[in-house]
């Protein structure tokens, strides 16, 4: 079969993408507009993908926007698709959607390359809702089997952690799947906080015979640093390294996450030291990892390290370095830490898990009273956890008034916690006073509050995240 040459194109076109290839002024964009219109080239569509192209770069896709809709009474979809994808990476997402009601008011019919920018573009608002709409309409018009239609729809669906049901009803219609498919399914789950299903369908993806990609990668690390799957992620680390990828960042990155939440920080401090580009969430990882192996020394000299190197402090930082400090006794550098967040050398002030951190270190090493001034002072509103750390540094240190102003705080951010009045009553009755006792458990019978079997609350990092344990 002979291939057809392309068209000729006129010198007088030929002119006009070469000014929209250089242009680099956006004052520009309304005198090409205008030859546009005067030579009647709007609606060619070589001319009119350049020119959008040309808006993006120089931030007035505005123009294109109302040029195109306004100046053509029915546009090309090629046309439509190239302003939707381009209005797809300014995250506006009402935007492609208006793009897409112009087109059906105008009965522009969408084609395949229409839905999985505008399903990217929805999804990225979580507006799963208008979402739904639109499967209906890649059903109606008969793209439902383009995998790459179906892959936005696995992402739309995906991005809404309560909606998961509906990707895996997509993925599981499917004919075909191919790695993208696998990788959001398995991103879904694990946003989702299903860690158990992300790594089921890790697995699932193996017996299936798709190779996975560097993305994929990334998501079962974390499922498998937040499940504990440590023997999936070791098996994830012997395929990057069978397979000769390179650790970047972000793969590295993760590999030293998972390793530092499954309690092997060893092998993660061997990750690390083997990679040639690091960041700041690369650090972050490893000092959170040591952290939390309350490795208190080694996480203040890394901490330290990091800023001889001039890599920069963030927030998350700090929360580690402080909460080692806080398990490890290290009262003093912790005070001398938060004192230089205070003075703003980092560039931001303590936020209210840094004072969570410095108020449990005082509350623990038995410095009560400095807790105390911490909680006051700070410009936020104690939380649970804040006042969680005061009680167990009151109740530790056999402070019982403290205790119990500590426990009504509890009492009065989570009234329906009977926890917390099991609490009271007890300090109560240590302290001898039965009136009170009666008083607590009149509460909690006004409340209809039943006593909870033998319960344990267990804090995990970062503070705030509490996991209660009961006993059956």
């Amino acid at each position: 079969m002979t291939m057809r040459p392309p068209p000729q194109l006129s010198p007088t076109t030929t002119r006009l993408l070469s000014l929209l290839t250089n242009c680099s002024s956006a004052s520009h964009i309304p005198q090409i507009q205008t030859q546009l219109i005067l030579l009647n080239l709007h609606s060619d569509t070589t001319v009119a993908s350049r020119f959008i192209a040309a808006c993006q770069s120089l931030l007035r896709l505005d123009i294109a926007h109302r040029h195109f809709l306004t100046q053509i009474p029915k546009p090309h979809v090629f046309i439509c698709n190239s302003l939707i994808r381009a209005f797809c990476h300014t995250h506006t997402p009402q935007v492609p959607f208006s793009i897409y009601t112009h087109m059906h008011r105008s009965s522009i019919l969408p084609n395949n390359f229409t839905f999985p920018f505008l399903l990217k573009s929805i999804a990225d608002s979580r507006d799963v809702i208008r979402g739904q709409c639109l499967h209906t309409h890649v059903v109606k018009l008969g793209h439902l089997y383009d995998i790459y239609v179906q892959n936005s729809l696995l992402n739309l669906y995906a991005s809404s952690s309560s909606r998961m049901e509906l990707c895996r009803k997509v993925f599981d219609e499917m004919p075909q799947r191919d790695v993208v498919s696998w990788t959001v399914l398995i991103m879904g789950y694990r946003n989702a906080g299903n860690y158990d299903d992300a790594l089921i369908a890790f697995e699932q993806m193996q017996f299936a015979g798709v190779v996975p990609n560097h993305v994929t990668m990334v998501n079962a690390l974390a499922a498998c640093a937040n499940f504990g799957a440590l023997e999936m992620g070791v098996w994830i680390h012997d395929f990057i390294r069978r397979s000769g990828w390179e650790l970047d960042v972000i793969l590295g990155t993760s590999l030293i996450d998972m390793y530092g939440k499954c309690g092997r920080i060893e092998e993660g401090l061997a990750v690390f030291n083997s990679m040639k580009e690091k960041n700041t969430f690369t650090w972050n990882a490893l000092i959170k990892g040591l952290a939390l192996a309350k490795y208190g020394k080694e996480t203040v000299g890394w901490f330290e390290r990091m800023e001889q190197e001039g890599i920069r402090i963030d927030e998350v930082t700090l929360v580690s370095v402080l909460s080692a400090c806080s398990h490890s006794g290290l009262v003093d550098m912790g005070r001398q830490i938060f004192r230089s967040l205070s003075d703003g050398k980092y560039g931001f002030l303590p936020g209210v898990k840094h004072y969570a951190c410095m108020i449990d270190l005082l509350a623990r090493s038995g410095c009560l009273e400095d807790a105390l001034k911490c909680l006051r002072e700070m410009p936020f509103e104690p939380t649970i956890t804040i006042w969680g750390s005061l009680l167990g540094g009151a109740k530790t240190h056999g402070n019982l008034e403290l205790s119990e102003f500590a426990a009504w705080k509890l009492v009065e951010l989570d009234p329906g916690n009977s926890g917390y009045y099991v609490l009271l009553s007890n300090f109560y009755a240590e302290m001898g006073r039965w009136d009170d006792v009666e008083k607590v458990r009149g509460m909690m019978k006004q409340r209809d509050l039943k006593k909870d079997l033998g319960c344990s609350s267990v804090e995990f990092e970062p503070p705030g995240q509490v996991n209660q344990l009961l006993a059956q």
